[in-house]
């Protein structure tokens, strides 16, 4: 079992994840919020990233969410890929909302202290 680094772009959040897990799995264990993950199967699509650096095995993908010239760009289905080095992705799919929205403190920021 190894472990990797997968580092987010659009978030610069970076996780640890094994070699044994998906990606999709490493990118839950965020503690992200309504992070839609479909079938977990690679039919659905809903979990579509973009891989910008790094080496990855890959299970089947249907070809109606990821065509051969998506893959060849990188655009993978993180249900189906497995770290094989670090990683950098993008998240293009349905997830983007959810994995790239800030976190509930940089939307309602708690007022300072303030000396009386």
């Amino acid at each position: 079992m190894q472990k990797f680094v997968v580092h987010i772009e659009e978030t610069g959040e970076r996780y640890t994840a094994l070699d044994t897990r998906s990606v999709l799995e490493g990118m839950e264990a965020l503690g992200k919020k309504g992070i839609p993950v479909g079938c977990r199967q690679g039919g659905c699509g809903v979990c579509k990233v973009q891989v910008l650096e790094g080496q990855y095995t890959r299970r089947v993908m249907s070809r109606a969410h990821v065509s051969v010239e998506e893959e060849a760009a990188g655009c993978v289905l993180s249900c189906r890929i497995y770290p094989a080095s670090d990683l950098r992705l993008q998240v293009i799919g349905a997830m983007k909302k959810n994995v790239c929205r800030p976190a509930a403190a940089t939307l309602f920021p708690q007022p300072m202290n303030q000396a009386i």
